[in-house]
């Protein structure tokens, strides 16, 4: 199994692309993972809302395959503790699908996304800038990967 983390737009601060990368690379050593960036849309502040969200979401649906399993990161979604999550995982990997993890643009998703999407996980209650995010979501598919290793990274 493969997993991807989809995120709309590029990363804007260099820190915090630095430490995508360096979570990446640990990744690397667990399960194959690759951090797929879908390009800003052009003349994005033309778009209305509506617009946007369907042009960002046809991008995200022509790099996905049909048998993918696709999960959207929402704040509606379902929330987990980082064992939970672990557990949730290593069903997924059982599987033998390939894993999608999905980060909106500014607006979230349309509606075409919501229809194809498996499911929807939530990080937190709280709202964060989608450029945080994307940190915590790599953490913590890292920190699930060290819990089913039983590795010392994570703490109880």
């Amino acid at each position: 199994m493969k997993v991807t983390l989809f995120v709309v737009g590029k990363t804007t601060d260099s820190r915090l692309q630095s430490l995508i990368e360096d979570y990446q690379q640990r990744l690397t050593h667990y399960v194959p993972f690759e951090f797929v960036v879908i390009p800003d849309v052009k003349n994005a502040k033309s778009l209305s809302e509506e617009q946007l969200k369907s042009t960002e979401g046809e991008a995200i649906l022509a790099r996905l395959t049909p048998a993918t399993d696709v999960w959207l990161l929402d704040e509606h979604g379902r929330e987990f503790r980082s064992i939970e999550y672990a557990d949730w995982l290593q069903k997924k990997m059982g599987s033998g699908r390939d894993l999608a993890l999905v980060i909106g643009g500014a607006y979230g998703f349309s509606p075409a996304v919501y229809a194809r999407a498996n499911g929807k996980l939530s990080l937190s209650q709280m709202t964060f800038s989608h450029q945080m995010i994307r940190i915590m979501a790599i953490e913590q598919l890292y920190r699930a990967m060290t819990i089913l290793r039983g590795e010392p990274y994570h703490h109880e």
